[in-house]
């Protein structure tokens, strides 16, 4: 019975972030500029205002203006300062009981430009540290290889990730740092997060818009270069350690059809193949057939070589990485197959960036995925965005407790019906930079960072009402929710 059934004990409670979100120190020990240094925030926009610039991406001229720009403030620069403060706030997420932390390596710390021949050795002491400490405090690290940290050049001088030379570049990092941590690092995602395309355009893809005609059939080069990159990478690290799990990451974008109208049925369905398409190829080895029908009829061409369906298919990821916010869903009548148009359900509430919440929806999300591959699955980010109040020195976030421990109650369900979920990583357990706005106000964490939208604040670091819930949550291993 569901009421008997209780997490593995085995099970790993942790949380995550991003190199870029939280590292700060852009300009220390040799880093190099990369696509997250040049997101400014917009203090004059709407939250709205500020997701149609993600999804718009951006021109070689923005580009450059934002890497000469005096005036901006560009937060990601900054962060919340975690590349000198990791030792204390590592032993604040310890404290709550970590079992694992998932981060990411920055690229422009080992190769600043993405072209040099030799690795720069202080970022890698930074990562040798870091790796350490969180191993020194019972933490399994998760770390990502490419967490929207492509250095610039890499847009400046190869137009981005569509251009085939890209993909010699990632796996010289790529077995760079396998080989630095082989022995230290089990579970690695290679890139996060890699069907972003259509809502984080220039991020995943490092592609100006303005550098190609078809902007669509640019961005799936680059995914399938991605897709060749990484199996590249998974065929070295099981060669220098085959224990390594190696595993890709999607954002769960399956949508839910409007009604039963037969249209809005068939268009989620068509919609929810596409998605499912990025794991298909990294998890089969080959590209389907609904696919290849989608890129012949919208007149997008994809170079793949007989050495790439080779490589493919001779190695498929070990596990499925997966983020879940919130569910979507789609109206025949209003919608089309960009994964970005979709119709607000009625049914649900949203945060204020219009992210509803549905804690079945990641039922839904995992029993598919499950079904579909039957690949062990981390749950890589899911937590909620919210405007949390200061007040008397503490933050009384009754609501991020609810989001969490409702979705936390939906995990044991799918695991209960037979799916194989290993871990959770609570997103941002420390507040961090909001990748999609650049906010500091967005936050996410168990821990309240004392600094505003403009970097402005002591930074002290201050325990909310949810980093006791969650430590009781893994004290109990999940059955004080």
């Amino acid at each position: 019975m569901f009421s008997e059934y209780k997490f593995p004990k085995n099970f790993l409670w942790g949380g995550a972030i991003a190199a870029n979100q939280a590292e700060g120190a852009s300009k220390i020990d040799g880093k190099g500029v990369s696509l997250a240094d040049l997101h400014i925030y917009y203090p004059n926009k709407t939250n709205e205002e500020i997701a149609a610039e993600q999804h718009k991406g951006m021109s070689v001229a923005q580009v450059k203006e934002n890497m000469a720009d005096q005036n901006g403030y560009y937060p990601k620069r900054h962060g919340i300062d975690f590349y000198h403060t990791y030792p204390e706030d590592l032993a604040l997420l310890a404290e709550m009981g970590f079992k694992t932390f998932r981060t990411s390596i920055d690229w422009t710390r080992i190769f600043p430009t993405g072209e040099e021949t030799e690795p720069n050795e202080a970022g890698l002491a930074y990562y040798d540290a870091l790796i350490d400490k969180i191993r020194e405090l019972g933490m399994e690290p998760i770390i990502t290889m490419l967490h929207y940290e492509t250095p610039v050049e890499i847009t400046l001088k190869y137009g981005g990730w569509n251009n085939r030379s890209v993909i010699d570049l990632f796996v010289k990092y790529g077995k760079t740092i396998l080989n630095r941590y082989k022995d230290k690092v089990k579970y690695w995602i290679v890139i996060n997060q890699i069907n972003l395309i259509q809502f984080e355009p220039f991020n995943s893809t490092a592609i100006p818009y303005d550098t190609v005609d078809n902007y669509e059939e640019a961005s799936y080069q680059a995914v399938h270069n991605q897709f060749v990159a990484s199996a590249k990478i998974y065929e070295y690290g099981k060669k220098i350690n085959p224990d390594m799990q190696i595993g890709t990451m999607v954002a769960d974008c399956t949508a839910y059809p409007f009604s039963c109208d037969p249209d809005d049925v068939n268009l989620a369905l068509r919609r929810n193949r596409m998605e499912y398409f990025y794991t298909d190829v990294q998890f089969r080895g080959e590209y389907p057939q609904y696919a290849l029908n989608y890129f012949a009829e919208n007149n997008i061409h994809i170079e793949i070589t007989d050495e790439d369906k080779r490589t493919l298919k001779e190695n498929t990821m070990d596990y499925l990485a997966i983020s879940y916010y919130y569910s979507q869903m789609v109206d025949a009548k209003k919608n089309n197959m960009n994964p970005a148009s979709v119709t607000p359900n009625p049914n649900l509430k949203a945060n204020p960036w219009g992210w509803a919440v549905d804690p079945k929806g990641l039922y839904n999300s995992l029993s598919q995925y499950w079904d579909r591959y039957g690949k062990e699955i981390i749950i890589a980010e899911n937590g909620f965005g919210m405007y949390d109040k200061l007040e008397d020195g503490e933050v009384h976030d009754d609501y991020r407790i609810d989001y969490l421990s409702r979705h936390i109650e939906q995990i044991k369900h799918a695991m209960y019906d037979g799916v194989g979920v290993i871990a959770y990583c609570a997103w941002g357990p420390i507040d961090i930079i909001s990748c999609s706005s650049a906010q500091m106000e967005k936050r996410y964490g168990f821990i309240y960072v004392d600094l505003d939208n403009e970097g402005n604040g002591s930074g002290a670091r201050i325990k909310k009402d949810s980093f006791y819930w969650y430590k009781d949550v893994i004290e109990s291993n999940g059955e004080k929710l």
